[in-house]
């Protein structure tokens, strides 16, 4: 197909029930009945068996990734195909906190392979809303060790050495791979990440699921992955400016900037090889390029080809837009896991550690949060 036929892209979203979940989403005007409620709403996902669904123009119907084989680099720019190829890199989310989220790690890409799962996971936080006094974990208040970490959880006192965050509206937290972290009650955010979902359940509040049985928790698999190190402030501290193109994160795996606009602001992508995701975080905005307009209000977003070079920006009063893209540039060779792993020999005996990854069994580690439903719906 000829590339003049790429567009900017909508989707449908995917709507996820979890048992912390709340009904937020609701109020931003998704229906995702009959659900009792929605955790996360994929906005954006090339995840297998979780892949958007494209919901203008004449590729509706399809999904995210079977335009991607289609178009290969026309979409999402020729280096990251080269990197990536038919995996589209990012994965956006609306999450809905009602509750606190499990303590949880994420493996970085060298440890993720190393047990046999194609990513690990770096993520971002933008706060949408946030009830009184809503707070999250981003790390530990103090550098501990393996052997203290260990006793602290055995204890169930994990909490005693993890570093606490008050979060409110338009707070920004990088969480890399590597980091504990736990989302608390009464957040609404977006969050930015690698397309993955491995995730590490540390701690869980001896909490039950949908059957009344404890969740798994993966202790043992989390050890490897873990920085240690102390986190003094785990927020993103930016210039808020209107109408201008303000960074709040950058790093190999995404680059996103927060966008409030008042007025149209035209945004020039001919040097950039990559694909932008515009994501509306608060109002109405209508993203004008290659020939369409596509309105999106808060929680949706539009993907604009790489082949774009113009793209027009235009609120309806005011409207603020995280934009979202890979750039290329930042890709310095082959990232690699730099944990040292001398440490989990006392915990395994006399064996290489290697051998003990090695041994891990994708299956016991790769899992999405207790999720009883998962239905796509339009608006």
């Amino acid at each position: 197909m000829e590339e003049s036929y790429l567009y900017p892209m909508k989707f449908l979203p995917l709507f996820k029930n979890k048992i912390w979940g709340g009904n937020k989403i609701k109020e931003l005007g998704f229906n995702y009945d009959p659900l009792p409620n929605c955790g996360e709403l994929w906005a954006l996902s090339g995840v297998p068996g979780n892949e958007s669904i494209i919901a203008n123009g004449f590729l509706s119907e399809n999904t995210l990734s079977e335009a991607l084989e289609i178009y290969m680099a026309e979409l999402v720019g020729e280096k990251n195909y080269r990197r990536f190829g038919n995996q589209f890199p990012i994965l956006i989310k609306i999450i809905d906190a009602n509750d606190d989220l499990s303590i949880q790690v994420h493996p970085d890409d060298a440890l993720a392979q190393q047990r046999g799962l194609e990513n690990g996971k770096t993520e971002m936080w933008y706060i949408l809303q946030s009830d009184k006094d809503s707070r999250l974990i981003d790390g530990f208040s103090k550098r501990v060790t393996p052997e203290e970490y260990q006793e602290f959880l055995r204890l169930g006192k994990l909490e005693a050495i993890l570093h606490e965050e008050k979060a409110e509206p338009g707070d920004v937290f990088f969480i890399p791979a590597g980091r504990v972290h736990a989302l608390g009650k009464g957040l609404l955010l977006a969050e930015i990440q690698q397309t993955s979902d491995t995730t590490y359940r540390i701690y869980d509040y001896n909490r039950p699921d949908a059957n009344g049985k404890l969740r798994e928790l993966h202790t043992a698999e989390a050890l490897a992955a873990i920085d240690f190190s102390e986190l003094k402030d785990g927020k993103t501290h930016y210039n808020y400016k209107e109408n201008s193109t303000v960074a709040i994160e950058e790093n190999p795996y995404f680059t996103t900037n927060l966008i409030a606009l008042t007025q149209p602001v035209s945004k020039d992508f001919a040097e950039l090889d990559s694909f932008v995701v515009y994501l509306c975080v608060e109002g109405i905005a209508a993203v004008n390029a290659m020939g369409h307009i596509v309105p999106i209000h808060e929680g949706e977003c539009v993907l604009i080809p790489a082949v774009a070079d113009q793209v027009e920006l235009h609120p309806q009063g005011s409207a603020k837009l995280l934009e979202v893209y890979l750039d290329p540039d930042l890709y310095k060779g082959e990232l690699r896991h730099s944990s040292d792993l001398d440490w989990m020999a006392k915990y395994i005996g006399d064996g290489n550690p290697e051998d003990y990854l090695d041994d891990i069994d994708e299956d016991d580690v790769l899992y999405d949060e207790e999720e009883d439903e998962s239905e796509r719906h339009r608006d």
